[in-house]
């Protein structure tokens, strides 16, 4: 596996690949992998002759009182485990080699950012597209792959994609859970025993919800945001950041419960903001 530090070396393995006619899949993150960082890897594997993965806390995407200066990192161990997964070349680069300047020009996708994580994070999806748009200026894969965990970022990422004419197909991969059915995440690591115990109601609460839409015994998005509001706040350390229930295509609230629906929910356990969704199709 190649190990490439700067845009010139990552670029230069692009090249020599793309010239013997090899497909490029590419997977963004942010480092510290768990099983669910795993599992976009293989499936960008499964799709592509060479993977690459960017190992990369971007710092436009966080707001001055988020936790970046805390966010869990762990390079050696990463590189291990892409390693052991099969991933061809990995692309860790510094702050000051993906922002040598202050940017001065950001990509704004309106409308899809305004609501869900957008209400509580204003410039999070701003600094989310940049560092995405540029990775892939960079990368120039054929195939990326995203996880369905942050919904939100997937569907900005294809808008701007289709938007900005960017060659490269975006793969959607499933959530991936512990065995009591919290998302995998990073940010996991921060929660106390007892707080990881209440992290299970995101789960429950989401899938309470599929049941109660499902079954026709809540009619309207009101009905079904009390019920999870409710069912929430009988865990301890728990404080809603927000529940969105709408149309998962231009992520906008809706009243009637029609099919495709998205309920999402972001949660704090503690001081952890953890976010997770249900599809119901």
């Amino acid at each position: 596996m190649i190990v490439t530090k700067t845009k010139d070396e990552i670029r230069q393995v692009v090249r020599r690949w793309k010239g013997k006619g090899l497909g490029i899949g590419f997977v963004p993150t942010m480092g510290f992998f768990h099983k669910g960082h795993l599992s976009l890897m293989e499936k960008s594997l499964n799709r592509t002759d060479r993977t690459i993965v960017s190992i990369f806390v971007n710092p436009t995407q966080f707001g001055p009182n988020e936790d970046f200066n805390r966010y869990p990192r762990d390079i050696e161990r990463d590189i291990s485990l892409a390693k052991d997964t099969g991933v061809h070349a990995v692309f860790i680069p510094k702050s000051e080699e993906m922002y040598p300047i202050t940017p001065k020009t950001w990509v704004t996708v309106d409308e899809l950012s305004k609501n869900l994580c957008g209400r509580s994070r204003p410039s999070h999806f701003r600094g989310v597209a940049t560092v995405v748009a540029k990775l892939f200026n960079i990368i120039q894969p054929d195939v990326a792959v995203f996880g369905q965990k942050d919904f939100q970022q997937l569907q900005i990422i294809k808008q701007m994609v289709k938007d900005l004419d960017f060659p490269i197909e975006i793969v959607a991969a499933p959530i991936y859970r512990e065995k009591d059915g919290l998302a995998m995440s990073s940010r996991n690591t921060y929660l106390s025993k007892e707080e990881r115990k209440s992290a299970t109601c995101l789960f429950k609460a989401l899938k309470r919800a599929k049941e109660l839409v499902e079954s026709g015994k809540v009619r309207n998005s009101k009905g079904l945001y009390q019920d999870i509001k409710s069912f929430i706040e009988t865990f301890p350390f728990t404080k809603i950041d927000y529940i969105f229930i709408g149309n998962p295509d231009n992520l906008e609230p809706v009243n009637e419960l029609k099919k495709p629906l998205l309920v999402a929910l972001a949660v704090y356990l503690g001081k952890t903001r953890l976010i997770d969704n249900v599809l119901i199709i």
